[in-house]
């Protein structure tokens, strides 16, 4: 799991070290160890290595936006940086672009999911926004599941009523979990479809509500009108966008595209699990400012994990990319 990241970001700690092991090279040539205790890493130890890092991370998928903002940032914590002979120049180094990273991962908002269903008035509506295939209704029953687990009580809006087939895999899903769905045929207005299942929620005390959406291209102007209806006539508590981490700089400016459409409160990204390059997962927040909530980390409905910073940034720079 994210192995590109992480070989990339290594290199570039591995490249500054070695450049400032010359500067200490030279103060040791000069004889002056005895009365100089640090070394300063300067701009040309850092620049020469940030360009490669710059060809690396858009390799790895990382949208050009946030490799711009990962280089000052990283350019910021180590320049003038001063350094003391013999110690390990790697670690410091490292440190520092887990910082860099660690702020990049950061978004205005944060969201507790479990604290905010508790404090909202019932029941909690979150719709559901996505790409074609990003794995959108399965991920539901998955979040239906741990809510669940949690002790909230769920029910599906089958508002995919473009989709053939999308009503019956949806309810396959949640007669395994024992959530029930609200449906209208095929072809029906999705908005509806949701408004109807969101009054059976009041009628029945239900916690939460869950809105299915048609898959969509951003590009489907139709599609995408409709979407923006269904949050008109809902005023859904949560908009999250399901992207499927192996589309890499795709689902970046997917994201973008809705969250321009209808604004993105929260992310879960898909298939993590078997993502090597970890360049999606680290730009999405940044590019719409909106927090990932969970991941996808298997096929099984307690496959979902809430996501955690300090877990993301333990499989980059951790001793083992577990």
């Amino acid at each position: 799991m994210f192995g590109k990241l992480r070989e990339k970001l290594k290199s570039f700690v591995k490249r500054v070290e070695e450049e400032v092991e010359k500067e200490e090279e030279e103060v040791e040539k000069k004889g002056l160890l005895d009365r100089i205790l640090t070394v300063e890493i300067k701009e040309k130890d850092v620049d020469k290595a940030l360009d490669e890092l710059e060809i690396d991370l858009l390799e790895a998928d990382v949208a050009l936006e946030v490799v711009d903002a990962l280089r000052e940032k990283i350019k910021q914590k180590l320049v003038g940086k001063k350094v003391r002979i013999g110690t390990d120049k790697g670690k410091i180094i490292e440190e520092a672009v887990k910082e860099a990273v660690s702020e990049i991962l950061e978004t205005s908002r944060r969201i507790d999911l479990i604290e905010e269903i508790r404090k909202a008035e019932k029941p909690y509506v979150i719709m559901f926004v996505g790409f074609n295939g990003s794995g959108k209704t399965t991920t539901i029953a998955k979040l239906a599941n741990w809510l669940k687990n949690h002790g909230f009580s769920v029910v599906i809006a089958a508002s995919d009523t473009f989709r053939a087939g999308a009503i019956e895999q949806l309810e396959e899903h949640a007669k395994r979990i024992g959530v029930k769905v609200i449906k209208h045929s095929y072809g029906a207005d999705p908005a509806a479809v949701a408004y109807d299942a969101i009054q059976h929620a009041k009628a029945r005390g239900i916690d939460v509500v869950l809105i299915d959406t048609a898959g969509r291209s951003e590009t489907n102007r139709n599609l995408m009108d409709e979407m923006k209806k269904i949050a008109r006539v809902t005023k859904p508590n949560l908009v999250i966008f399901v992207g499927d981490a192996l589309a890499g700089n795709a689902i970046v400016e997917q994201a973008r595209q809705f969250n321009e459409a209808v604004k993105i409160d929260g992310i879960i990204l898909t298939k993590l699990d078997a993502d090597a390059r970890g360049g999606a997962a680290l730009s999405i927040s940044y590019v719409i400012d909106a927090p990932i909530l969970f991941v996808g980390v298997g096929q099984g409905y307690d496959d979902l994990r809430p996501f955690e910073k300090e877990w993301f940034l333990e499989r980059i720079f951790g001793e083992e990319n577990a």
